[in-house]
């Protein structure tokens, strides 16, 4: 745990990149100050030569060598717990006719006793495998299937690897450095990219490094004579191709030849995980489809589009996430899930959009009946906000006036240059070449003037005739202030209309976990006849399915459908943080919305999550609200600027 916890405070200062104080850090951790201060001193002495992790006045940051201490971090020391693991599991592997308990543990000097409390940790790693760890008088063994036994491989892999992505020294770990699987793989990688792209496939880059360790442990498993059978029963020209390229770049790189089960299933890892066909017609979709999970992708696509009010029912985005969702119910029946290192950050950036992937993917575990986990939910996600942002381009978009006195073609060159470099971020609507213009008749968000205005006002922006970098900076920073100021200007009306000061609680019970909190905070709006006690439930049932810790300090519990009589937020404030999914949290915001209060969902949403986000504020927030009325003061402060 306290190795755990290093890791977790390393993690902590190298995404935020700022000073943190002890206290912060230590209430992020769940420890005391002084328990920060020794993690600090054992991470730097990963690096005996370098800095990890910086102090000063204003506490803790990331130093130059936090990478290093991160690698550093995932080795496990030679003689460790977790060096004795991954032994063991080689061992349980390479051997199908068992290990012998004493021998082993004379092989790593440890007592028969403490080889028994290693053989209880490997069967805690055998969740989801389909594997068993049997004992018989000094013998332990693993029973389960040769596919079993890779995705065993797979998980102690992944849990070496940091965020999900490719890592060749902890695949080097899990294998053994003398495994041919654990081989560089930097040029394989690089001519699989290119051959794919030549045959017409999109690439995804997240997947691959996934799919790349698969090959590796079937190379390793092959030179220790434990191919697989042949299962597929694809025979499409698609599937021959793929395994085929994997065939020859399998031999000249690993010197490995793959037989027939390994070629057609990698093939199928391919196709299924990490390639897309380039730009298919609806007609193409539509042959490669099962009318099954197309039917249940529009129903739910549908569905989340009028309870979200979002635009996602386009024809095109139904049937790219269809095909996306048949390849994920492969991954499902393989228990060979995809991982997503953006997970965290777009459940944190765009926590809306992770909400709608968060419906849809409910939906479709209903109707396929299929799990579906937070990695895979983060690719929904992916599409939704991929649908969104070419939907919502020019709704952001803020109209400008330009003034810019005549004087030959001067003004049309100006706003030639403005078109085509903000065009993206502003509309301009009207040109005034007046020199002494009616400047209280503009009524644009913005205006772009080449002279000085009668009277200075923050949408007004200076520019040159001649459109220089600086300008457009400028334009570019004040749209930015135009619209973060009406989103919490939006924010701030709507909040004060949702929370009630009945509604709040500071010292929330943590004892019972998530479901205990939503309860508490749940029993409050159903003492308002906002809620009943089935809309606590089905929060409870949202919050198994994903986090609702969106920051490292809110979570915002709250059931998928809008059947609040009214729309109302019930507040908790721990003393102190407390464990929320894989994180912890100060502030836990129920929130109960109302059908008539569909569009108010996105704006209080994101922008209530947005707030959270910044740490300086948060601190602010819980250190001074004490009580309901000075909790809204500050929010409102905050809100404020």
């Amino acid at each position: 745990m306290t190795r755990a916890r290093q890791d977790r405070l390393l993690a902590l200062l190298t995404r935020n990149g700022e000073w943190e104080t002890a206290a912060t850090l230590a209430d992020s951790l769940g420890v005391t100050p002084r328990s920060v201060r020794s993690y600090v001193n054992a991470v730097n002495a990963r690096v005996p030569h370098g800095t990890a992790i910086e102090s000063g006045p204003s506490g803790y940051r990331a130093g130059a060598d936090a990478a290093a201490a991160q690698r550093a971090g995932s080795a496990p020391e030679a003689g460790t717990p977790r060096d004795r693991l991954h032994t063991l599991v080689r061992a349980l592997l390479d051997s199908p006719d068992g290990i012998d308990v004493f021998e082993t543990a004379d092989a790593l000097h440890v007592s028969t006793a403490t080889l028994d409390a290693d053989l209880a940790r490997v069967r805690g790693l055998l969740g989801g495998t389909e594997l068993t760890l049997e004992r018989s008088a000094s013998t332990a063994r693993l029973r389960g299937t040769e596919m079993a036994q890779r995705r065993l491989l797979s998980k102690l892999a992944h849990d070496e690897m940091d965020a999900g992505l490719f890592d060749l020294a902890a695949l080097r770990r899990t294998l053994g450095e003398g495994s041919v699987g654990a081989r560089a793989f930097g040029p394989f990688k690089s001519e699989l990219v290119g051959e794919l792209g030549a045959m017409g496939y999109f690439v995804n880059e997240f997947g691959i490094g996934d799919v790349v360790m698969h090959i590796a442990i079937a190379a390793d498993r092959i030179t220790r004579d434990r191919a697989l059978e042949r299962a597929s029963t694809d025979s499409s020209a698609a599937h021959s191709e793929v395994a085929g390229l994997l065939d020859r770049l399998t031999l000249r790189h690993l010197g490995v030849q793959l037989g027939t089960g390994d070629r057609e299933h990698l093939a199928t890892l391919v196709l299924t995980r990490v390639v897309a066909p380039g730009a298919p017609s609806a007609d193409d979709a539509r042959a490669r489809l099962d009318p099954e999970v197309e039917a249940s992708v529009r129903a739910v696509v549908e569905q989340a589009a009028a309870d979200f009010l979002v635009d996602i029912a386009h024809e095109d985005f139904i049937l790219r996430l269809a095909l996306h969702v048949q390849n994920l119910l492969h991954r499902a029946r393989e228990q060979a899930w995809s991982r997503n290192p953006l997970t965290r950050s777009l459940k944190s950036t765009y926590p809306m959009i992770f909400d709608v992937a968060v419906y849809i993917a409910s939906g479709l575990q209903q109707s396929l009946g299929i799990p579906i986990q937070d990695d895979e939910i983060a690719y929904i996600a992916m599409h939704v906000g991929g649908r969104l942002e070419r939907s919502r381009r020019a709704d952001q978009l803020l109209t400008a006036t330009i003034v810019c006195p005549g004087y030959y073609e001067l003004h049309e060159l100006l706003r030639s240059s403005v078109d085509r470099s903000l065009g993206q971020a502003i509309e301009v609507v009207g040109v005034e070449t007046r020199v002494d213009p009616d400047w209280e008749s503009i009524d644009t968000d913005l205006v772009l003037s080449t002279i000085d205005p009668a009277r200075p006002s923050d949408r007004i922006v200076r520019i040159q005739p001649f459109l220089t970098d600086s300008d457009v900076e400028r334009v570019q920073a004040a749209a930015g202030r135009i619209r973060r100021g009406r989103r919490l200007a939006r924010l701030r009306t709507e909040l004060e209309r949702y929370f009630d000061p009945t509604a709040f609680i500071r010292g929330i019970d943590a004892a019972e976990g998530e479901p205990g909190v939503i309860r508490e905070l749940g029993s409050l709006l159903v003492a308002q006849s906002v809620i009943d006690g089935d809309y606590v439930e089905r929060a409870i049932d949202r919050e198994a399915l994903s986090s609702t810790a969106f920051t490292d300090a809110l979570a915002v519990p709250h059931a998928m459908d809008m059947t609040a009589s009214r729309t109302r937020i019930a507040i908790g404030i721990a003393d102190s943080s407390i464990p929320w999914g894989e994180g912890r949290v100060q502030v836990v915001a129920l929130v109960a919305f109302s059908e008539t209060d569909r569009e108010a969902f996105q704006t209080v949403f994101e922008q209530f999550v947005e707030v959270f986000s910044e740490r300086d504020s948060v601190q602010r927030i819980v250190r001074r609200g004490t009580d309901f009325t000075a909790f809204l003061d500050e929010l409102v402060a905050v809100i404020d600027g």
